[in-house]
């Protein structure tokens, strides 16, 4: 995989402009605000999936595959992390000189001139990024925005809008988050992530200070978890505002009630604004509470800012429903940390009733598995009743020997609720025969796991509701 290179400057005339990779959540959100910037815009993919469909259908050309006569015509090239150095298209720019530049950095483009909010955290920033884009449009506000994920009410990821707001899912795993000029910076968490990038854990909390002090106008921030604290205490005279369960959080939570739905009050200078969100679990009231704290900074009133939260209904991805076969209900999730995964799985809980929780868990990243594996197996075998596991999701690294889904596997100590395979096939046969009415099979990871759910559904369709086959 390349290093994130930030030192390339964007051209001011971009011309056309190619994206490698262009079906990602971010990146086709990115290309479709180039396209409406007016820019003429190509692409490239390794696979045909609905994203690209849908970017055909708006007039951006995508290929399949990648080679270099994909670039023939391009004036600059936008690339991620995530491509290997030996990508044809990337290598072609390089020799024929055409500006390679990193998604965050057009991202950063796009973002000139307008008053940027920017979410940044390990976990619950595409959730929390949304629900603000949401609640402004409710409100009558129009801002752009690009999010990691699809925000179900809407259909899209990004969107160019009329107001002065520009509001940004911003990827700390790289740094790239530091490149935007920030006016408002939401920090949802500091849960310690990406070591791989930044070494240490000190460094992680490092980059959250940095990016909180370029906020030209307020940090909102967890008053939750131990390294949120830790960067408060380092932000001297900023304007900062705490949101969460403590007591003493400028944003407080409070009387949660946490079944299908989640209810809860919020405290904000001395009074008390309530309301019921659309989706689950005490991790999305957090969110709300955050994303309140964004809202009311951008003057908006209290309550008109948390009514129109409350009409957020979810993001792809986030324990998103995809079907219900035999009374067997499917969904998928995007958790891939254990944080993600304990406030995915608690949420589950409160809807399931007296069903099993069954995720099928694809870990992501190799140096993730390795690091955290012991957390993922206390966190799975604590809350969910079964769990299956896949093969990794290396994304931009390469594989590392004896590092697989066994590492997670093999730290349960009742194995009995544990199950390894090494492909899929055989994963979704399992999870289907063993599925009963009333039970949640939940595929989940941050890699391309959702993959599995139309044959996921074929097979519990299929399935006689006993086991056909064994696990590894």
């Amino acid at each position: 995989m390349i290093k994130s290179d930030f030192s390339q400057s964007v051209p001011e005339n971009l011309g056309c402009v190619h994206f490698v990779g262009i079906g990602g959540a971010g990146m086709s959100g990115i290309a479709r605000l180039f396209l409406d910037a007016g820019l003429r815009v190509t692409g490239s993919d390794i696979r045909a999936t609905e994203a690209v469909e849908a970017l055909r259908a708006s007039g951006i050309p995508v290929a399949i595959g990648h080679v270099a006569e994909n670039i023939d015509g391009a004036d600059t090239l936008v690339v991620t992390g995530a491509i290997t150095e030996d990508n044809p298209e990337f290598l072609a720019a390089l020799e024929r000189g055409i500006p390679v530049v990193h998604r965050a950095k057009a991202l950063a483009r796009l973002t000139r001139n307008h008053r940027v909010v920017a979410v940044a955290g390990a976990h619950g920033k595409t959730t929390s990024t949304a629900m603000i884009v949401t609640a402004m449009l409710e409100l009558g506000k129009d801002p752009s925005f690009v999010n990691g994920g699809v925000i179900r009410s809407l259909g899209v990821s990004a969107a160019t809008g009329v107001g002065e707001v520009f509001v940004v899912e911003a990827d700390e795993s790289d740094g790239s988050f530091l490149l935007y000029d920030t006016a408002i910076a939401l920090i949802t968490n500091v849960d310690p992530d990406h070591l791989d990038h930044y070494g240490s854990e000190e460094a992680f909390e490092e980059a959250f200070v940095t990016f909180a002090r370029t906020a030209s106008e307020r940090v909102i921030i967890s008053s939750d978890d131990a390294r949120s604290v830790s960067v408060t205490t380092r932000l001297g005279d900023r304007s900062v505002l705490t949101f969460g369960q403590h007591a003493d959080a400028d944003v407080r939570l409070h009387s949660i009630e946490s079944t299908e739905t989640v209810a809860f009050t919020i405290d904000y200078r001395g009074a008390d604004y309530a309301t019921r969100l659309r989706v689950a679990g005490l991790h999305n009231a957090l969110n709300a509470a955050g994303a309140f704290g964004v809202l009311v900074s951008l003057g908006i009133e209290p309550q008109a800012a948390l009514d129109a939260i409350a009409g957020f209904d979810g993001t792809e991805r986030r324990f998103e429903l995809r079907g219900n076969v035999r009374g067997v209900s499917v969904y998928d999730d995007f958790a891939h940390h254990p944080t993600e995964i304990r406030a995915a799985l608690s949420g589950a809980r409160g809807v399931v009733g007296a069903g099993r929780l069954i995720p099928i868990f694809q870990p992501h990243l190799y140096s993730r598995t390795k690091q955290l594996a012991a957390e993922f197996a206390s966190t799975f075998e604590t809350l969910a009743d079964i769990t299956i596991i896949v093969p990794i999701y290396g994304a931009r690294q390469d594989p590392e020997p004896g590092v697989t889904g066994e590492l997670i596997s093999r730290l349960f100590r009742d194995q009995s609720r544990v199950h390894y395979f090494d492909n899929w096939q055989d994963a979704a046969r399992f999870a289907a025969s063993i599925a009963r009415e009333g039970d949640f099979v939940i595929p989940m990871g941050g890699g391309d796991v959702y993959r599995m759910i139309p044959e996921l559904l074929e097979t519990l369709a299929l399935s006689p509701g006993r086991p056909l086959i064994g696990p590894r």
